[in-house]
């Protein structure tokens, strides 16, 4: 349905006239919008199995639109396998995503079927094995007929479209793929709220909502533009709406493809999760590190890869903030055992998610590596890390490290280049005094007591430890 693969390709292939690092677009004052509390208080980054590489691979293969699907017999494969092997280490969720049609077929007008699939026997499967479901959607799209009523209004859902009385950013470009609901339109409000209502009634508790910088401004770095862009109050109104209406609902939001202007102000402020980095595609080292090293960029997408865009965005994190987002792993896709343990590594020491992509027919013998469960300890903490050096292409960026709630301290040693590289950190470094007890995550052994680390690292490989006094 998403046709991303055009997007992807023309992401890497775009001028990279626009490099920047560490710098901001200009300051926009926003309106004053509505606080609301409470939004980040004990979020977790969720660990969860998505149908992404099963989608993509699909799309790239020549197959798209509505000759897409996942079947029952497919899903209830995914459900079994993610509860068998995934579960009793914390990923309690599999999520849609775009690609397959999304379908509404009720009198609410909102999404009802992914494919073949009923979410309504989709939630059942999950919630019969233990698990949830998460899915792809956007309280901004509109799937159902536009005489629908917006419940509680006298508004139908073609009433919230673009009618030529709101200023957009092009106003001679015609929106590509989506039907948008312009936040200034009456019951806009109520429509978002709606959309929430549907989904907690359903038993959904995760929407990962994507292509919000086509809504702002209609653009994005790889596909140009392709949509008339509401403006940054629409925008941050909409996300105002969001927020509220999840806040009250008990959802968590993971905000997809935003440009992140003026320093991630609103999408900090409103979501829950933002993703950071470009899309996973193809996955393997090109997406954890190499694409694009040491560059950002002004615009969706900032970073091109996970590495860059968690050095990035790393001081808007933290224990009880917006959550940073790396999009999938595909384990499958790396080339040696020590880039899955980094890949692996960084979403974790970054506070972020661990999203599984790999299929129960490719993911082979690398399980393992989504099943650590000392390192995972980290994400049931709500541990968040930061960089030694957030500036992109320095010395100091490789080296991460912060604190568990007990007191523990953690601490990641990372070799982004080619060859087998030497690091060390003295503690003192850190902040952290006196000699602790350390214990290596991946190896599961206690190594002693030191105030220093040395360690001669592989290619693309990392040291994780505990240290404790």
């Amino acid at each position: 349905m998403m046709f991303l693969t055009v997007y992807l390709v023309a992401a890497m292939l775009s001028a990279c006239s626009d490099d920047i690092e560490m710098r901001y677009p200009p300051k926009y004052v926003l309106p004053e919008l509505p606080v609301v509390e409470g939004i980040h208080k004990d979020t977790k980054a969720p660990l969860y199995w998505s149908i992404y590489e099963y989608a993509y691979e699909q799309e790239k293969a020549g197959v798209s639109g509505n000759d897409m699907d996942f079947t029952e017999a497919q899903w209830d494969e995914v459900i079994d396998w993610v509860a068998t092997n995934l579960k009793p280490y914390g990923y309690d969720m599999v999520c849609t995503d775009g690609f397959i049609s999304m379908q509404a077929k009720d009198a609410s007008g909102y999404m009802t079927h992914y494919g073949s699939m009923a979410l309504t026997d989709l939630v059942a499967k999950c919630k019969a094995r233990g698990l949830r479901l998460g899915v792809y959607d956007n309280p901004l799209w509109i799937h159902g007929p536009l005489d629908t009523k917006v419940e509680g209004t006298d508004c139908t859902f073609g009433q919230l479209l673009y009618n030529g009385s709101t200023k957009v950013t092009n106003p001679n470009v015609q929106d590509q793929w989506f039907s948008w609901v312009v936040s200034e339109q009456k019951g806009a409000q109520e429509y978002i709220d709606g959309f929430f209502r549907h989904y907690k009634e359903l038993g959904v508790e995760f929407i990962r909502m994507d292509f919000l910088s086509w809504y702002e401004d209609g653009k994005d770095r790889g596909a140009g533009t392709v949509g008339r862009g509401y403006g940054r109050e629409a925008y941050a109104r909409a996300l105002a709406y969001i927020a509220q209406a999840a806040k009250k609902y008990g959802i968590f939001t993971s905000l997809v493809m935003p440009h992140l202007f003026n320093d991630a102000e609103v999408e900090a402020q409103y979501g829950n999760m933002v993703r950071v980095v470009a899309d996973t595609g193809d996955g393997g080292w090109r997406h954890t590190s190499a694409h694009d090293k040491g560059k950002s960029y002004a615009s969706w997408p900032n970073c091109m890869n996970q590495f860059d865009g968690f050095l990035y965005w790393s001081h808007i994190s933290g224990r009880d903030k917006v959550i940073l987002d790396g999009d999938f792993l595909r384990l499958n896709k790396y080339k040696t055992d020590a880039e899955r343990q980094t890949a692996v590594s960084l979403q974790l020491m970054a506070g972020g998610p661990v999203a599984v992509a790999d299929q129960p027919s490719t993911i082979g013998n690398n399980l393992k590596f989504y099943t650590n469960s000392e390192l995972l300890q980290l994400r049931q903490d709500g541990f968040v890390g930061k960089p030694l050096n957030d500036k992109l292409g320095e010395k100091g960026n490789e080296i991460w490290y912060g604190t568990m709630s007990n007191g523990d301290y953690v601490v990641g040693l990372f070799n982004r280049s080619d060859s087998d590289t030497s690091v060390s950190v003295d503690f003192a470094q850190l902040g952290i005094s006196g000699s602790l007890k350390v214990r290596d995550l991946w190896l599961h052994v206690d190594e002693g007591t030191a105030s220093s680390l040395s360690v001669t690292l592989p290619a693309h490989g990392c040291k994780i430890v505990k240290l404790s006094k």
